[in-house]
């Protein structure tokens, strides 16, 4: 005899794994960012969004996972290695980061710069990286 399904509809399956998507939204770091005079040695601050998408396994434990306090460690030590001239530098080097983790297929990274542009609260980029 079968044992019961844990399901909540007799004869249903779990769905096969497509895929898992861990994030960060809203992530502010300070970060000497720009190529304007007035941009020069001082920090600035950037809000950050991460989208990573894993391969399709099981998760049962934070090792079979991304922790997030990994991906916010990333961008805090790409701030600390000090001044980066463009925002799509900064992401384009979190996104390379990110990738390093063997579970990654694919990273994207938005960062906006309030205070960049007048009158819009925020400018700034998205790139998305892959393998």
């Amino acid at each position: 005899m079968a044992a019961p399904s844990p399901l909540p509809f007799p004869g249903a399956e779990a769905p096969a794994h497509q895929g898992l998507t861990v994030f960060v939204r809203g992530l502010e770091v300070e970060a000497g960012i720009g190529v304007y005079d007035h941009e020069q040695g001082r920090l600035q601050r950037l809000v950050i969004d991460v989208t990573l998408v894993l391969e399709p396994a099981s998760v049962e434990r934070l090792a079979d996972t991304v922790n997030y306090e990994t991906v916010a460690a990333a961008a805090r030590a790409i701030a600390a290695e000090g001044h980066v001239g463009l925002v799509e530098t900064f992401a384009e080097r979190l996104a390379l980061a990110c990738l390093q983790e063997g579970r990654v297929r694919r990273c994207a990274v938005r960062i906006e710069k309030p205070g960049a542009l007048a009158g819009a609260a925020a400018a700034g980029c998205e790139v998305t990286l892959g393998r």
